[in-house]
């Protein structure tokens, strides 16, 4: 084979495999994969709702009613009748005093008694004896003036003595001691064979009424202003007197499980911390909350009858505020900013930037970008719903129709 029939055979076979490559890359280009379907998204539709405003404020429990169990008779302690840590009921004696002293004093104010008695007694006679006798001119005027003033200064004796009489015995009444509450008691502040009440009322023990109990809150007097230009502007509405609900949460983050009624708000503004004292009392029947524990309380002050509400997850923040993912009337994401300063539960309070009806993505924003075109599904909060498949909303055209290409057969 010469030279020139090798290069005609070369040349033929490299213009085949060149037709087959073209071949080739035109049926590659021909079967390029279809454009991904739209990413599915969860959103919540956007509903006017009635919502009681809360704010959660700090405060410390203290006792209803103190009681500082003190001496007021001077001697020696004989007994304590009490368990300390116990609760005790109004009247239940908690001490004994030793009451010699004060019973001798009482006796012998019992006999100075009985014998200003006895002195009342004849000079009321001689006084009787002397009225027919002045009258007859058998004795003179001036004898009869002084019976009379003898029996005028005995009654007055007897009215000294027994004033006297009441006072030891109230004193010998002090030297056993009750309790003035009923409530929890504390520890004895003194044991037997300790003298009290000598030159100074010596406290015992403590008795505190902790059922109910109160809770005082502090809550800044800036809050409570734009708390009321909100309600006199009508975009708030006062919850009613004595409407007002108040929860606890305990130091250790749980929930109390009884709520509370507000009782008052102070009128003054403290001038070293700028807030107002509120006072709200809760059933303490179990007595499981303590006076001097540290709690917060949420207070319900205003209701707003068309709160917009957005979870929490939806929002997202930076340097220029809070903005959240909404789907338009096209399925495609448009970045929409708000206004959302205050938080109710796992929610934010949505004050500007969004209406009734709007579609704000809650869940795939990883998936998303502005413009882009999703598939909307409705959002189910774990924390209320069980956990169930998503339900398509309103599925566009385009979803109809990749579905369609998905189910038919390729031509």
């Amino acid at each position: 084979m010469n030279s020139a029939e090798s290069l005609y055979r070369f040349t033929r076979m490299a213009l085949a495999i060149a037709a087959l490559s073209a071949v080739a890359a035109c049926g590659k280009k021909a079967e390029a994969p279809a454009a991904p379907p739209p990413a599915e998204v969860a959103v919540v539709s956007i509903a006017p709702e009635r919502l009681a405003l809360a704010s959660e404020l700090p405060g410390r429990l203290e006792a209803t009613r103190i009681a500082e169990v003190r001496a007021r008779a001077a001697g020696i302690i004989l007994k304590r009748n009490f368990v300390e840590g116990s609760d005790v009921k109004a009247g239940q004696v908690l001490f004994n005093i030793d009451p010699a002293q004060l019973q001798a004093t009482f006796e012998s104010i019992q006999a100075t008694l009985a014998k200003a008695e006895a002195n009342l007694t004849q000079a009321t006679l001689k006084a009787q004896r002397y009225k027919p006798l002045v009258e007859a001119n058998a004795v003179s005027k001036q004898d009869y003036d002084d019976a009379i003033a003898l029996q005028k200064q005995a009654a007055a004796d007897v009215a000294s003595a027994k004033a006297a009489r009441q006072t030891a015995s109230l004193n010998l009444g002090y030297a056993t001691v009750s309790s003035p509450i009923s409530g929890r008691i504390g520890r004895a502040l003194v044991t037997e064979g300790a003298l009290v009440g000598q030159g100074e009322v010596t406290q015992l023990a403590t008795v505190q009424q902790i059922d109910p109990i109160y809770v005082n809150l502090t809550q800044s007097s800036t809050d409570i202003l734009k708390l009321q230009q909100a309600m006199k502007s009508g975009q708030l509405q006062s919850v009613g007197k004595g409407q007002a609900k108040v929860t606890l949460v305990t130091e250790d983050g749980s929930a109390y499980p009884q709520s509370g009624k507000l009782l008052f708000s102070d009128l003054t503004v403290d001038p070293t911390t700028g807030s107002v004292s509120i006072r709200a009392e809760f059933p303490n029947p179990d007595h499981s909350l303590l006076p001097g524990m540290y709690v917060r309380a949420r207070l319900e002050q205003a209701v707003n009858d068309q709160a917009i509400t957005v979870p929490q997850q939806a929002v997202t923040r930076d340097m220029t505020g809070a903005s959240v993912f909404v789907v338009d009337a096209d399925n495609k994401v448009v970045t929409r900013t708000i206004k959302a300063d205050n938080a109710q539960g796992d929610k934010w309070i949505v004050t500007e930037g969004l209406k009734a009806g709007d579609k704000v993505i809650v869940e795939g924003l990883q998936k998303i970008k502005p413009g882009a075109v999703v598939k909307p599904v409705l959002w189910k909060n774990p924390a209320v719903a069980d956990a169930t498949s998503p339900t398509p909303i309103a599925p566009a055209a385009t979803s109809d129709a990749s579905h369609a290409d998905k189910t038919s057969p390729a031509k």
